[in-house]
């Protein structure tokens, strides 16, 4: 199942995480993303979701990784946020700006960190 995230920090280097309010991963700390809907693209999907759970608009940019967790075959995508206001929404229990140091205290989705740790795009 195609799926897209969406990396986006701020002017401050903090990461815009989500946590889950719905199974898988409910009660963790996550990426904003979802499932790729029928006939929509990765950067259509990655604007939906991003607007959907945190309320905030953004573009999409280039590839960040690409993460398998069957049946899940997740895209992440770093993202600007050009707009909206910061709340949760969705499926989405809470939405927050993380420091580095308070991203390693937070209960997060299998992989993640590892994930974060590995980019090689923009800087963090």
């Amino acid at each position: 199942m195609r799926c897209v995230g969406a990396v986006i920090r701020d002017a401050d280097g903090r990461l815009l995480l989500v946590r889950r309010g719905r199974p898988p991963g409910e009660g963790l700390w996550s990426l904003p993303g979802g499932r790729v809907e029928a006939g929509e693209s990765d950067f259509e999907a990655v604007v939906r979701e991003i607007r959907e759970e945190t309320g905030l608009d953004a573009t999409p940019g280039e590839l960040a990784g690409t993460v398998w967790r069957p049946p899940f075959e997740i895209h992440d995508y770093y993202a600007t946020v050009v707009g909206g206001d910061l709340r949760a929404g969705d499926d989405a229990a809470d939405v927050r700006w993380v420091s580095e140091a308070q991203l390693r205290l937070l209960p997060l989705t299998d992989g993640l960190l590892g994930f974060l740790d590995g980019l090689s795009g923009p800087p963090r």
